[in-house]
């Protein structure tokens, strides 16, 4: 393909590094000439639109046979210093294969792009690396002709999303029937924790249809494998991100399993992992309330927020519910102070650095009366934390403590948990971290926060927290998520 620079660089006016984008457009056309280039406008998910270059053609890949693969990459203004956006395009005639490194809806995921770094990456580096993955695991296959016609209907909505669109109506169409009106959960991993959440969730009776999205491979199916030979009513297991549609919940247990060595390489390995997941799951879902169980569960609360652009009420972490509900149980049944207990909470991060504190609905109005039960309080409260720091937190507990969120929020119980919720704004604190506090949950994920006594001594706990954390996330590479 000819390329006529000067138009070229009129349309490209709003490009930051309009000479580098053309170099790259150049080596583009002169290795794989089947590519087309054009200006089109790419609606992100926080509704904001922009005319964008993009390449379409096709990739040679050999996987037995020669095979070309078709795809679109998508070129940020911001272009060479961020990566392209990129799709597969099949036809009406192919089937998309999920996998490690694509998604239902074709997206593609690749180490070249979440390493992406110039001028060390490329264009053309990025396309031979997807040749590379292709022929590892083949990412369409061909359908008979009476898969090609439902296809097509996915192909459409495919096509809506690659565009930006994303309506709700045909989504909820696809498969032939609108599950929207069912209380629908589906819990992503099938280690132990998100097993342990199926099975309180199962007990409890909380859904219509509960999800279990396995993305384990190989030998990691054992747990799974009793769910299918016992199978319980309601509960279905998948590999397919699809089969998460329209569910009320999404909740998402899912750890790396690397041999990371530092602390900040495993939470990378989390991060790298929810690049695959949370994209897919919110694609699928778009009015969910995410609730996340992953390890650090702040710093990948965190994450879910930015990678699916929910609003912040809709993203929430298990957080300290349990050692809450632990809590309160402590000072009831083996302490014998019900009176506090009702308004008794566990905030903060979880680990060492929680803190207990209070709501401030039984304010005593005498300021000498307040001091004497609050020193009094203070007493029966570390005692309490004493005895809960010799619980731990088994999947099966944290399971049920899921359960319990899973409970409040389709129910629309309006009832107090402390969970993980953006912090920013709450004590003084000015950076976007999750932190536990007490919040009401509801239908819509966290209705309102509630206020907390003010206390200087567990203000600067959760200043030091959220300083902490806020230091890890910035360490993190998280260059993917403004798309």
């Amino acid at each position: 393909m000819a390329v006529a620079e000067e138009a070229l660089r009129r349309q490209l006016g709003k490009y930051k590094f309009r000479d580098l984008t053309i170099e790259e457009l150049k080596n583009v056309s002169k290795t794989y000439p089947n590519f087309t280039f054009s200006m089109n406008t790419y609606t992100f998910k926080d509704g904001s639109q922009k005319d964008l270059l993009n390449f379409s053609g096709t990739v040679p890949v050999k996987y037995g046979n020669s095979y070309n693969i078709p795809i679109q990459l998508w070129i940020l203004d911001s272009h060479p210093f961020a990566p392209p956006i990129c799709f597969l395009k099949p036809t009406a005639n192919m089937g998309i294969s999920v996998g490690k490194h694509v998604d239902a809806h074709g997206r593609i995921y690749l180490p070249y792009l979440q390493n992406w770094s110039h001028p060390k990456s490329t264009v053309i580096g990025l396309i031979k690396e997807m040749i590379a993955k292709f022929e590892e695991e083949l990412p369409l296959y061909s359908l008979s002709s009476s898969d090609a016609a439902r296809q097509s209907e996915l192909l459409s909505y495919i096509a809506k999303i690659t565009e930006g669109d994303t309506d709700m109506k045909s989504r909820s169409k696809i498969g032939g029937k609108n599950e929207g009106c069912f209380n629908k959960i589906t819990v992503v991993g099938a280690g132990d924790l998100g097993i342990a959440c199926v099975l309180a969730i199962a007990a409890k009776g909380v859904a219509d249809k509960v999800i279990l999205l396995d993305l384990s491979e190989g030998a990691a199916k054992g747990g799974t494998m009793d769910l299918e030979i016992f199978a319980l009513p309601n509960v279905e297991i998948s590999r397919d991100f699809s089969a998460s549609a329209d569910s009320k919940v999404v909740i998402v247990t899912v750890n790396s399993l690397g041999n990371a060595q530092t602390y900040l390489d495993v939470i990378q390995s989390n991060v790298d992992l929810f690049k695959g997941i949370i994209p897919a799951i919110s694609h699928y879902s778009q009015n969910a309330v995410l609730l996340v169980a992953s390890h650090p569960v702040e710093v990948m609360t965190y994450v879910a927020w930015k990678l699916s652009v929910f609003p912040k009420s809709r993203v929430i972490g298990v957080g300290a519910n349990l050692d809450s509900e632990r809590f309160q149980y402590i000072l009831t049944n083996l302490l014998k102070a019900e009176v506090l207990a009702k308004d008794a909470w566990v905030i903060g991060e979880q680990g060492e650095d929680k803190v207990s504190s209070w709501t401030s609905y039984n304010l005593v109005a005498n300021q000498m009366e307040g001091m004497a039960a609050r020193n009094s309080r203070e007493k029966v409260a570390n005692r309490a934390m004493e005895v809960l720091k010799g619980k731990g937190q088994r999947s099966w507990s944290v399971g049920l403590s899921v359960a319990d969120l899973t409970d409040s929020i389709l129910k629309d119980k309006r009832k107090i948990h402390s969970v993980s919720t953006l912090a920013k704004g709450c004590c003084n604190i000015n950076s976007e971290v999750f932190l536990s506090l007490p919040c009401i949950l509801g239908t819509g994920g966290v209705i309102e926060m509630v206020k907390l006594e003010e206390d200087p001594v567990v203000q600067e706990k959760l200043q030091s927290s959220a300083g902490s954390i806020h230091d890890l996330q910035q360490q993190l590479k998280l260059i993917s998520i403004e798309t």
